[in-house]
């Protein structure tokens, strides 16, 4: 009972024929299934031979010859002053 008989063999090769080998659809796909695998393996692998270098950018000096001046808003005065008290419609 525990070993493989000589019909479990059988049924093992012609799934295995039907799959793999033959003229058809079947086979076609694993065929293709196969090539796939066997690139990827290879893409991975060169992945793994080029060395990752960091890409290196050159440090920006900031020139202050050409910076224009900002236009500064007018100075807030505190409420509780008696200027800030005559405006009223000004808020402060």
């Amino acid at each position: 009972m525990g070993a493989m008989s000589i019909w479990h063999w059988l049924i093992v090769g012609a799934l295995a024929l039907v799959l793999f080998g033959g003229k058809g659809k079947i086979s076609d796909l694993m065929g293709d299934l196969a090539k796939g695998i066997k690139s990827f393996k290879k893409g991975m692998a060169e992945d793994d031979e080029k060395p990752q270098q960091p890409a290196v950018e050159t440090p920006r000096t900031i020139d202050q010859g050409t910076a224009q001046p900002v236009a500064s808003a007018p100075p807030v005065k505190p409420a509780g002053t008696p200027e800030a008290q005559a405006q009223p419609g000004k808020v402060g």
